[in-house]
């Protein structure tokens, strides 16, 4: 399937299970942590600059390991590339928890809905518009959830 900006800009606009402010590093060296809006919709984590509508990116969480990092920090890493991690950081132990599970969560939905469950054959994908995310299925993932063609054109056309 594709993802282009204009549909993953429209899922990022969906209500979310989970949003917060939180720290934030990417998995290249010398990476620092930066204060991101995050949100999980669906299987996807959306990241945002503090103070921007549209995305800067997105995890897709399909064969990924959530970890506990320190009490209020945990990491996201691809099953297929452990050592690749996105680092986050709570104000809390609880926030931190509560991110944890829903982000596993979210993550054995969609395997459970897909039939693809326990290691796979391909890793997560941090995404950028128009990046190719798995060539494996015809079925368009927005209507899996529920989200139809016609609702992704009205909310296209929503300016945040």
């Amino acid at each position: 399937m594709r993802y282009n900006e204009k549909e993953l800009q429209a899922l990022s606009r969906q209500p979310a299970e989970l949003a917060a402010e939180l720290g934030m590093r990417g998995p290249k060296k010398g990476s620092v942590v930066k204060r991101r809006l995050v949100k999980l919709v669906v299987n996807f984590l959306f990241y945002f600059r503090t103070d921007e509508a549209e995305p800067v990116g997105a995890l897709l969480l399909e064969h990924c390991r959530v970890t506990q990092e320190e009490p209020s920090g945990f990491s996201i890493s691809f099953i297929e590339d452990p050592e690749r991690k996105y680092h986050f950081e709570c104000c809390s132990e609880e926030q931190c928890q509560e991110w944890m599970g829903a982000l596993r969560q979210a993550r054995n939905e969609i395997q459970k809905m897909t039939g693809k469950v326990g290691m796979g054959h391909r890793r997560g994908w941090c995404l950028r518009a128009g990046t190719h995310v798995s060539p494996s299925t015809t079925q368009d993932p927005l209507e899996q959830f529920g989200i139809s063609e016609e609702a992704r054109f009205q909310l296209s056309g929503l300016k945040a």
